[in-house]
């Protein structure tokens, strides 16, 4: 596997890196370094890897799945739990900071769930609330677009199903900001919120989204992620191309989005785009932001039959830009940014 050839916070915080709203030019941070920095990426054949931002090590995981996506670390109790294909589960892994680093590793579950999911994709975390994407055809009709929300509540002996929302539209990426559920719609530009999830859809339902709107640019989205008023999102273009796929930057997030109506179209002049031969993007299936190194880092399905990419001044930089991190990973699904 490719190694970072020097640690990211280097490239990213070699100059001063805006971070500003679209009316306020002048203010600029600086980077700030955190003491742990890790990438954790997903692959379809089960394994986890842990990039090391800070010093360039790399470390596998070899777990019980073999196919995962959706990837998710909690500090507190120094675990990560990813959303299992195979086993159709989510299977949880805890001790993790406590074993040997740069190196392969089998490690052993340690929590999960029932076997309850039929194609998840992605999954979203609040509080001990775990929210699994999936969008298998439920009604076994394909014109019909439909996906569903399974809910877990975590606990100290694994991962109880709390109940299920069926949705009117084909389901990815999920992000939880504060309260409110966004998820992309499928197989479109759109982008859809439910408002007070955790507490307003709490029985097994067929549910509306409380508001959908366009991304303009967009061919066909797939990953979300938001991070201090910054939300951002992926366009895989041609599913059966590993060459046309882009990122969207949306920042100030929430004013545009609550500045546009139901139904209404997120315009173009309020984003940034990145595509292009140079940045090695063709079907980007899930993406994490972070607000402090301003940047973005893409699980790359396509291109190259995987890969983990990361661009650094992600509000401030569009165009066909390179990434400053390019690992092959085979199988790359799903990525998880972890700081402290």
């Amino acid at each position: 596997m490719k190694k970072f050839i020097r640690p990211f916070f280097m490239l990213a915080a070699g100059a001063m890196i805006v971070s500003c709203s679209d009316d306020d030019n002048m203010d600029r941070n600086p980077v700030m370094p955190s003491g742990t920095a890790h990438l954790y990426a997903t692959s379809h054949d089960g394994s986890v890897t842990r990039y090391d931002i800070n010093n360039g090590e790399t470390t596998s995981y070899e777990t019980s799945s073999d196919d995962a996506e959706g990837i998710y670390y909690d500090g507190g109790d120094d675990s990560f739990t990813i959303v299992s294909r195979s086993s159709t589960s989510l299977e949880s892994y805890a001790g993790i900071g406590g074993l040997q680093t740069g190196i392969d590793l089998d490690i052993d579950l340690d929590l999960s769930s029932s076997s309850d999911l039929e194609s998840p994709r992605d999954v979203a975390v609040n509080g001990n609330i775990y929210v699994v994407a999936d969008n298998a055809d439920v009604d076994g009709d394909d014109t019909t677009p439909d996906g569903r929300f399974f809910v877990y509540t975590k606990t100290s002996s694994g991962f109880e199903l709390r109940n299920i929302v069926t949705v009117d539209f084909k389901v990815w990426g999920i992000e939880f900001v504060g309260n409110d559920l966004y998820a992309v719609v499928d197989t479109t530009n759109m982008l859809a919120v439910f408002t007070n999830f955790s507490s307003n859809y709490m029985t097994d339902m067929e549910a509306s989204a409380s508001k959908t709107v366009e991304v303009e640019g967009i061919v066909r989205t797939h990953g979300l992620d938001y991070d201090g008023g910054t939300m951002v999102m992926t366009d895989i273009g041609d599913a059966g191309s590993d060459a046309d796929g882009a990122f969207h930057v949306i920042t100030n997030f929430d004013s545009k989005f609550n500045a546009t109506m139901d139904g209404g179209m997120i315009s173009v002049s309020d984003q940034m785009r990145v595509e292009g031969g140079n940045t090695n993007l063709g079907n980007p299936v899930n993406v994490v932001y972070d607000a402090n190194y301003d940047a973005v880092f893409i699980a790359e399905l396509a291109n190259g039959g995987g890969r983990v990419l990361a661009f650094s001044e992600a509000s401030t930089s569009s165009g066909n830009r390179s990434p400053q991190i390019n690992n092959s990973l085979s199988g790359a699904s799903a990525v998880y940014f972890y700081t402290e």
